[in-house]
């Protein structure tokens, strides 16, 4: 089950819409739609949250015009989900665009996490990483761990969260309640 929804900081304080991503494809169409959630001033902070329920979580900030920050709790597994894979650009994985190492999320691990035809069980990590594609996806936390800093949650913070993250996210916002009306 996915959540997601928009966050937009505005001089009156947080105001929360829920959002469909159905038509959302790119970053970019995802930034678009941040944007217009700002309260008419382009200088607005926008926070767009995805949720899979106990598995990852994403955020995404827009302030004004800068290029958006992201943070993926596992990149690993939002590479399974095709609104992970939103987040997950060639920049965040440190992948050069137009380099053939592009290929499509889907093709690097099929839905258990595994590559076509392997079992997934493995001897010991070494044979795992030994076994791993240099430009696969890393397991675990993923791109800018101090998103939220400046906004109430220090990055040590934001690391330890798992389950019901976007809460206690909106809670050290001081935007909880308003996250609930959307939920």
């Amino acid at each position: 089950m996915y959540f997601a929804a928009l966050l937009a900081r505005t001089e009156d304080g947080w105001e929360a819409s829920d959002t469909e991503l159905d038509d959302v494809e790119t970053l970019s169409d995802l930034t678009e739609l941040a944007l217009e959630a700002a309260s008419g001033d382009a200088d607005d902070t926008v926070l767009v949250f995805i949720e899979q329920e106990d598995v990852w979580f994403g955020v995404v900030r827009v302030d004004g015009e800068e290029d958006p920050r992201i943070y993926v709790s596992d990149a690993a597994a939002a590479s399974r989900s095709s609104y992970g894979e939103i987040l997950l650009t060639d920049e965040l994985l440190g992948r050069e665009p137009g380099t053939g190492e592009e290929d499509d999320l889907e093709e690097l691990t099929d839905l258990d996490g595994t590559e076509d035809g392997e079992s997934g069980a493995y001897e010991d990590e070494a044979e795992a990483d030994a076994d791993a594609p240099s430009d696969s996806v890393p397991s675990g936390p993923l791109g800018d761990t101090r998103i939220l800093e400046d906004l109430g949650l220090p990055e040590k913070e934001l690391l330890s969260l798992r389950t019901d993250a976007l809460s206690e996210i909106a809670e050290a916002l001081g935007a909880s309640e308003v996250l609930e009306t959307v939920r």
